[in-house]
């Protein structure tokens, strides 16, 4: 697939020619980041840092919110590497520090090893330095320490000169298991295609920013139907992959959804249809996924009320069930609860719900049944619940978190606090109870 390139320098997102001339300047990369960002993970590269000439570290931590990002440049140890990936960054990227004694110290599986090469030959700080060793050799020292590599053609960067798929074909015989990546010289979609088709993903920056080709007209030529009028069955899930029903899209249609950042498909009936234009049941596109066979797509929106369905339930085949559906109730209650009713005492009594969060917490902590701490876990989630939809807190909002959460690599013991450990003590010697 492409992986969407945003290489910083001074502050600005660049395109440089052979990782010297500036050949344009497109400003600020948070806005980029969101529209790359919707078809899949984008690599985030420090020039900067790579070059010795500082970093762009406060820049980068923000995109790591908006899209899945490897970052690369500058780093060179493993602190550094932990941090960017404790930070969000699904991977990152190392260079000159790309050694066994620093990866070992690495998860693998989120480790590219970027082999920089002009005519073969590896070069190193920015591109500055020769360093008389060949990319297949590279690859089979660093294969068992490595899930990915990133080999970037420097006499072809910036230049949309194309690919010499031959080349690339012996690259990945040599990559092995791990991932491969290329960068550098990808002049068409149908680049990108061939190399889809290899398992190769394509790094591509400047035919993007030039509009050599868009990035629906690149994931359109890795696609391929079995229907008489072309379309793509286009499967609509919410963030935690709940199906909310089927529709078709053509090129016009992802184009129109992957610009504007909103769901869009390709009517039988009415062509391009962008969805809750007329009944207000907007949706905002978060990702688009191609399947293993390339025959099918996937929507990842956030949907608003009444729902997907134009019967006016959630999904096409009804209303949905369990954290789901309390999570819009509580939504549709937060404003419209009557007085008096339960609900909205605990949205306007901040003291009832932190004293209902502590009690179902000290009962499921003592429950050991398992349909009696089923029960419990039950009745804390569902003050948990109310107490994230009070502070405007959504299920996708939690999605993210763990999402996020789950890219920590260096963990805290989890000790309790003190006055938790103090709590606890205190109930163990109390005296029996006389009931």
């Amino acid at each position: 697939m492409i992986i969407p390139s945003i290489d910083l320098q001074d502050g600005q997102t660049v395109q440089l020619i052979g990782g010297k001339q500036k050949a344009l300047d497109a400003g600020d990369p948070h806005p980029i980041a969101e529209r790359f960002g919707r078809v899949g993970e984008i690599a985030v590269i420090d020039l900067d840092a790579a070059m010795g000439k500082g970093r762009q570290s406060a820049l980068i931590e923000p995109l790591l919110r908006v899209a899945r990002c490897r970052v690369g440049g500058g780093i060179r140890d493993v602190d550094s590497a932990l941090r960017w990936l404790d930070a969000g960054a699904v991977k990152v990227i190392l260079g000159t520090a790309a050694r066994p004694d620093i990866l070992q110290h690495l998860p693998k599986e989120r480790v590219i090893a970027a082999l920089d090469a002009v005519h073969g030959d590896i070069v190193v700080e920015g591109w500055q330095t020769k360093t008389g060793k060949r990319v297949e050799e590279q690859m089979a020292a660093l294969s068992p320490y490595v899930g990915g590599f990133l080999v970037t053609f420097v006499e072809r960067e910036g230049r949309m000169v194309g690919i010499d798929l031959e080349e690339i074909a012996r690259l990945k015989a040599a990559a092995g298991d791990a991932q491969l990546t290329i960068a550098g010289g990808v002049a068409t979609v149908e680049e990108i295609a061939a190399l889809d088709a290899m398992g190769i993903d394509a790094q591509v920056g400047m035919a993007l920013y030039t509009g050599a080709f868009d990035l629906a007209d690149a994931i359109g030529a890795c696609l391929k139907s079995d229907r008489s009028d072309g379309k793509w069955p286009t499967v609509i899930t919410d963030p935690d992959g709940m199906a909310l029903g089927l529709a078709y899209s053509d090129r016009e249609s992802l184009r129109a959804a992957l610009d504007r950042g909103v769901g869009a498909y390709a009517s039988r009936k009415r062509g391009l249809w962008i969805k809750g234009e007329t009944s207000g049941a907007t949706q905002r596109l978060l990702r688009v996924d191609l399947d293993c066979d390339r025959d099918t797509l996937r929507f990842m929106v956030e949907q608003q009320t009444p729902g997907f369905c134009h019967l006016d339930t959630w999904t096409c085949w009804g209303e949905t069930e369990g954290m789901h559906a309390l999570m819009r109730t509580l939504a549709k209650r937060l404003h419209h609860a009557p007085t008096g009713s339960y609900a909205r005492r605990l949205f306007d009594d901040p003291a009832l719900l932190a004293a209902k969060l502590r009690e179902e917490a000290h009962e499921l902590s003592e429950a050991t049944d398992p349909s009696h701490v089923r029960e419990e876990a039950a009745d804390l989630l569902y003050f948990a619940l109310v107490a994230a939809t009070r502070a405007g807190v959504s299920l996708s909002d939690l999605h993210r978190t763990f999402s996020m959460r789950a890219c920590k690599v260096s963990r805290r013991p989890g000790d309790a606090k003190p006055p938790f450990l103090a709590s606890a003590s205190a109930e163990e010697t109390l005296p029996p109870s006389n009931d």
